[in-house]
């Protein structure tokens, strides 16, 4: 999925890494999936996304091992959703920097406010990506909530190879 270049087979971490994550879809993506929002219309419609731009980053991801399609019940059928990998699921950390970055270096909307990312474990927010600010236990996703005030929103986290129950 390179922006630019193929970097896969580069010496460098970072190029190899932007290699895989560099197109801004990926991140955003691996959020909501994280989120438990693995169903393709759930995507779609979070994220205000093109169907045709959405299939082909959710097949890409698939490739790159950041997703799984995993099944789900759907009245009498049986669908194919998406789930995280370890990969992704890895990807914790990172997600939670850019939150504290982007919290502390861009300016807040009209409207927005400030996103806690509480550890569930402890039942403190956090200001570490990797590690809980007020326990030291590393981050996983399934410990992790996300409190969104702007959609008024709590949202639970959930470990990789789920989607969120309905």
């Amino acid at each position: 999925m390179p922006l630019r270049s193929d970097w896969s087979g580069d010496l460098c971490p970072i190029r190899r890494s932007l290699d895989v994550l560099g197109d801004p879809w990926v991140l955003v993506i691996v959020r909501d999936v994280l989120h438990g929002r693995g169903r393709f219309d759930e995507l779609r419609e979070n994220l205000g996304i093109s169907e045709a731009v959405l299939s082909r980053r959710l097949h890409a991801m698939v490739d790159a091992g950041l997703l799984e399609r995993v099944d789900y019940p759907d009245g009498n059928r049986t669908r194919q959703g998406y789930a995280a990998t370890e990969a992704a699921a890895d990807l914790l950390p990172v997600l939670q920097q850019l939150v504290l970055w982007g919290e502390k270096h861009t300016a807040m909307p009209e409207g927005g406010g400030h996103l806690s990312m509480v550890h569930r474990a402890c039942g403190q927010e956090t200001f570490h990506g990797e590690t809980c600010s007020a326990c030291g236990q590393p981050l996983v996703p399934e410990q992790m909530t996300w409190v969104k005030p702007w959609k008024n929103a709590r949202d639970d986290l959930v470990p990789a190879g789920r989607l969120r129950t309905l």
